[in-house]
């Protein structure tokens, strides 16, 4: 059986070792690499995300990510964002930076702190999701791990531009004081706000139903 190529895009965004540890677990080949030519050629590009969403966008830029995102995107290559990887693919965040920058607006909105009695929002919760999920089959009805301060609150549709404007997106949402964006399904580009290789049996076999799609 041949395994599907994964990469872990390495640009500097904390700890991913656990993302590659899963990922190989639901049987992909996984290499965790800076490389563009390997993140373009790879059959799905996993992007991760810890900490201040400005932060990941310069090491992103740094390390070429906006436009092997964007080709991929183009050519119809599957992405997959998680946490402050999904943050970025909106058009900007409200968290404090001395040097903020623009989001890469493959999807409308803004990533804003989240208004609940306790944040960060860290800990297991239940997802809303539309029917006929390929992400989420099989565990529609699971907990997922989120660690965030931050979310996107208001969602607006249609995708006003770029190569994901012709499909129409599925939005997951749950609540942590209010609703938020727990994930995106929008053709090529998949993102969660929490982390899968953190969610125990739930999040392997969302990661394993992206993986077998490849």
């Amino acid at each position: 059986m041949i395994r599907p190529d994964v990469v872990v895009l390495d640009y500097g965004s904390g700890n991913v070792r656990s993302a590659v540890r899963a990922l190989e677990r639901v049987g992909a080949r996984v290499e965790l690499t800076a490389d563009p030519a390997r993140a373009l050629a790879c059959e799905g590009l996993f992007v991760p995300g810890v900490g201040n969403f400005h932060a990941c966008l310069a090491g992103l830029r740094a390390a070429d990510g906006p436009r092997i995102i964007d080709v991929r995107l183009a050519g119809g290559r599957p992405v997959l964002g998680v946490c402050v990887g999904m943050q970025v693919m909106f058009e900007g965040s409200d968290e404090p930076s001395a040097r903020p920058l623009d989001g890469l607006g493959q999807w409308p909105g803004r990533v804003e702190r989240l208004r609940a009695p306790v944040v960060p929002h860290m800990g297991w919760s239940t997802v809303e999701v539309p029917a006929g999920s390929p992400l989420f089959a099989g565990v529609e009805r699971e907990r997922f791990y989120f660690v965030h301060s931050y979310a996107v609150r208001h969602w607006t549709l249609p995708v006003p531009h770029g190569p994901m404007a012709v499909v129409a997106p599925r939005v997951v949402t749950a609540r942590h004081g209010e609703t938020f964006v727990a994930a995106v399904e929008n053709g090529p580009l998949t993102a969660t706000q929490f982390h899968p290789e953190k969610s125990g049996d739930a999040g392997l076999a969302l990661l394993s139903n992206w993986v077998v799609s490849l």
